[in-house]
């Protein structure tokens, strides 16, 4: 049944709403929860080799990419290793849903250029805290994701057996 009184959406914004609809932190949310984030989607572009962040830097945006490529690296005594190399409609940055954290991978422009939308951890809490079905969706997509990177560590570590102790993966003491 057609509501006159619906919010009815531009064509920009609807572009918006499929871009954001391919990230998995936002995949559950309606169109409506979804245009809660865009005044706050602030679009930058980087240059090849700019690190968008380092390990050890506070957690204070998400970054979601819409043009470009960014390498997720881990500092390996002098040398980086390449965790990840990632291109449009993928996000990182992921723990700027947790308060207090810091990043625990470097990200750096591989492409001749990237465009990121970061949106601010200050933002991303204001709407979570006065939204709780919308950080309840979010939250479920989180433990997805960690579901997956927990599934994928076992996958390798079975393939590699030996390589490292996996009961220190679940070891709480620091």
């Amino acid at each position: 049944m057609f509501n006159p009184f619906k919010k009815r959406y531009n064509a920009e914004e609807q572009e918006y709403f499929n871009f954001l609809s391919q990230i998995k932190q936002f995949e559950k949310l309606t169109n409506d929860e979804l245009a809660l984030f865009i005044p706050y989607m602030y679009l930058r572009k980087y240059k090849q080799n700019e690190v968008v962040f380092f390990s050890g830097d506070p957690s204070h945006a998400l970054y979601i990419i819409k043009g470009g490529r960014v390498s997720l690296s881990i500092d390996i005594k002098d040398n980086f290793e390449q965790l990840s190399s990632i291109t449009m409609g993928n996000s990182f940055g992921d723990n700027t849903f947790l308060e207090h954290t810091k990043r625990i991978y470097n990200a750096t422009v591989t492409s001749e250029q990237a465009e990121l939308y970061v949106i601010p951890q200050i933002n991303i809490f204001e709407i979570l805290d006065n939204h709780p079905e919308i950080k309840g969706k979010i939250m479920a997509s989180m433990a997805e994701l960690y579901n997956q990177y927990t599934s994928n560590i076992f996958k390798e570590y079975r393939s590699n057996f030996g390589f490292f102790q996996l009961s220190s993966v679940y070891d709480n003491n620091p």
